[in-house]
């Protein structure tokens, strides 16, 4: 089995059995949505931090599978990081997507399945979308 057909198969459990999916009724949670108009995926993250440590990821999206499944990566990766890590991770995430050089050593897990989306711009917004809603969310708690 090509390297291809193994992260299509990972995309695809993400979508069909996605991780940390569901948002709560707590106000200890920040809530950010961001949605993409142009292909009509839509996202909610929630995240709850503690000493500056992300210690849960939740989202609610409706979207491709390169977005649903991309929500979940997003929140096992960012699972239990500092929002400093996190920050960092999102970054190496984003110059992955778009076929730029980044670091393999920050980037851990099943982030590294959507390396391929670089070949299909359009779906580079799909892939990032959660990313980004949790990058604007710490910067955010940051301020």
């Amino acid at each position: 089995m090509d390297i291809q057909n193994l992260y299509r198969q990972v995309i695809m459990d993400h979508y069909k059995n996605p991780q940390n999916k569901g948002l709560v009724n707590d106000a200890n949670y920040l809530t950010i949505h961001m949605n993409n108009p142009s292909c009509g995926d839509d996202m909610t993250v929630q995240l709850k931090i503690e000493d500056k440590v992300i210690t849960d990821v939740r989202h609610q999206g409706t979207g491709c599978s390169i977005c649903c499944s991309s929500g979940s990566v997003m929140s096992v990766t960012l699972k239990g990081k500092t929002v400093k890590e996190a920050l960092e991770i999102i970054h190496e995430f984003f110059e992955m997507v778009q076929a730029k050089p980044y670091n393999e050593n920050i980037l851990e897990g099943d982030a590294i399945v959507y390396q391929g989306v670089s070949q299909f711009p359009a779906r580079i917004k799909c892939a990032t979308l959660s990313w980004k809603a949790v990058e604007q969310g710490l910067n955010k708690k940051e301020e």
